[in-house]
């Protein structure tokens, strides 16, 4: 699969796409600082933007695909994949394996070391796609609440 990489900070690509403002941006940028965090999240997190601003704006900056998990039904052999705990931890969810390529739905897809972990752990090639971290806590509670 190949990417296209713009080689864009994510707060620059959200101005530049109307998301955001520089002022909004600037106080994200300065509670960055001193909190840490990734920026997408403290922008959802002070109100400056919307999740699918966020997973939106990553598919476009580093060529992604975007999955909203909403209507998406995942087998429970797929989930098995993934423990529970690296779903919680990495904030991502197995969604479907043909032959030996493992897709994942990540709220980080920049995320390598979650990458290699699954890849570790499975066996398997890992493809990428974005959701936003809520369509992904969601689903780890649909599909993981009865596995621990």
């Amino acid at each position: 699969m190949i990417r296209k990489i713009i080689n864009k900070q994510l707060g620059d690509l959200l101005v530049e796409r109307g998301v955001i403002d520089e002022h909004q941006l600037e106080k994200a940028l300065a509670l960055q600082k001193d909190k840490g965090g990734l920026i997408g999240e403290l922008l959802v997190e002070l109100g400056f933007a919307k999740e699918e601003d966020i997973a939106q704006s990553l598919t476009a900056q580093y060529g992604f695909p975007y999955l909203p998990l909403s209507n998406y039904d995942i087998n429970a052999e797929i989930i098995n994949i993934v423990p529970g705990r690296v779903s919680r931890q990495y904030l991502l969810v197995p969604i479907d394996k043909i032959g030996n390529n493992l897709t994942l739905a990540m709220s980080n897809p920049l995320n390598v070391q979650a990458i290699e972990d699954v890849e570790l752990l499975s066996g398997c090639s890992v493809q990428t796609f974005v959701s936003t971290s809520s369509d992904i806590k969601r689903a780890i509670e649909k599909y993981y609440k009865n596995k621990e």
